[in-house]
């Protein structure tokens, strides 16, 4: 899947949803790939998952940089201009 494609996008869903976003987002920090991110976070079903992030960041087990890496959309609209107007980091972290 990670090969094939052009964008890594989450949609509410269960257990396997999160484990595909996290080796995403874990494979971003590390560079094995420079593809955009996005949570699809329809009628604010990841607002827990922003908060946990944001928390690992202040307990130190993830570094600021990375909070911007895969940004909460609430529109469709929003998903694909944080897609199209995506940055690689261009940083390798194995912090």
């Amino acid at each position: 899947m990670a090969e094939l494609a052009d964008a890594f996008v989450m949609a509410p869903g269960g257990a396997g949803s999160l484990e595909e976003f996290f080796e995403m987002y874990s494979w971003a920090q590390i560079g094995i790939h420079e593809k955009p991110i996005a949570i699809y976070n329809i009628n604010g079903f990841f607002n827990p998952l922003q908060t946990m992030i944001d928390h690992m960041i202040e307990e130190g087990f993830i570094d600021p940089k990375y909070r911007a890496l895969a940004p909460l959309c609430d529109t469709k609209e929003s998903l694909i201009e944080s897609i199209l107007n995506f940055k690689p980091l261009g940083t390798r972290s194995y912090d």
